[in-house]
């Protein structure tokens, strides 16, 4: 009796392997169901800088400056195409000379060491590190990179929607405030009557569109 359960313990993995159903009716078996891939789905996004704007102001004595970036380029990654907040990455980068505020002696002023010291930081640069989603509303946390100097920032914005087959277009606006004092950007110069001349305070707008560059499994 002890030999007989010994074999048959023997023989059960073997057994297991056989497809019962298709050896039963004397058929081959069917071959197994292909399993689908199982790694992450990115969706890689090319901010399109000819349908985008970065824009920026400024209180200068008792009216506003506002310039731009005229180089500056990004990309979003999405894991998720369905739930689109969760791991996706934000990245921009801009080049600091490029600057532009359609005043030449200022914008001259503005590449050197009293504001963005452009010659020792050419690039200013933001990463995403998370992104919360309500609707069609974002709160994109990240940090910002100017003059070496690195701060958390939260850009408000609004998803606009995408277009074209299989979304090849998305739409994005948005905003955030940021104290120049923070990166260094100290200079200033009192004005006659009192104050100064400019305010601490930055506004920074983002009307972004992306087209899709590709979609990996």
């Amino acid at each position: 009796m002890i030999r007989r359960l010994l074999l048959a313990a023997a023989l059960a993995p073997s057994l297991l392997l056989i497809p019962v159903t298709a050896a039963a009716q004397g058929t081959p078996a069917a071959p197994a169901a292909r399993q689908q891939p199982t790694g992450p789905y990115t969706q890689r996004w090319n901010i399109d800088r000819s349908h985008s704007e970065m824009t920026f102001s400024i209180r200068h004595i008792v009216s506003r400056v506002r310039g731009t970036f005229r180089q500056w380029e990004g990309a979003i990654t999405i894991p998720d195409p369905v739930n689109w907040e969760r791991g996706s990455s934000i990245d921009v980068s801009i080049q600091t000379a490029s600057i532009f505020t359609d005043h030449e002696r200022r914008d001259a002023h503005l590449r050197t060491s009293d504001f963005f010291l452009a010659d020792s930081f050419p690039t200013i640069t933001f990463r995403s590190t998370r992104i919360e989603r309500s609707g069609d509303d974002a709160r994109i946390h990240g940090n910002l990179t100017m003059r070496g100097v690195t701060r958390p920032v939260v850009i408000t914005g609004e998803f606009l929607g995408t277009q074209g087959a299989e979304f090849q277009r998305v739409g994005f606006e948005g905003s955030t405030k940021l104290n120049r004092l923070d990166y260094g950007v100290a200079w200033n110069r009192a004005v006659e009557g009192g104050g100064v001349t400019l305010g601490d305070e930055v506004t920074i707008t983002l009307s972004i569109a992306a087209t899709r560059s590709r979609a990996t499994q």
